[in-house]
């Protein structure tokens, strides 16, 4: 999914969870407005806080895309079905002047 497309989707309420999958002290500098955290190894060893219906729409996010690849592979496995990456990660999100919260 776009950066800009996810920014309109945000705004009217009718976005996708978004699945921040970095470090805390990443996620903790600045996120996506709503993103919950959710680190891939959290993920890997079940500990992460996922939507329970899995066919809720996720996009994932990392800084710059490797971590958010392997996430959205764990999350396939666990039976996710409706998963998209966010184009240029968090790097592109900031390059586009898109708004972060802490």
């Amino acid at each position: 999914m776009h950066a800009k497309e996810l920014a309109g989707k945000l705004k009217t309420g009718s976005a996708p969870v978004v699945i921040d999958v970095r470090t805390g002290f990443e996620f903790d500098r600045g996120h996506i407005p709503g993103a919950l955290h959710a680190p891939t190894w959290k993920i890997l060893l079940f500990m992460a806080k996922l939507p329970s219906d899995k066919n809720t729409a996720l996009v994932i996010t990392c800084e710059h895309g490797p971590r958010a690849q392997i996430a959205k592979g764990i999350l396939g496995t666990l039976g996710y079905r409706n998963l998209d990456l966010l184009e240029g990660h968090m790097h592109g999100w900031r390059k586009a002047g898109l708004p972060t919260e802490k």
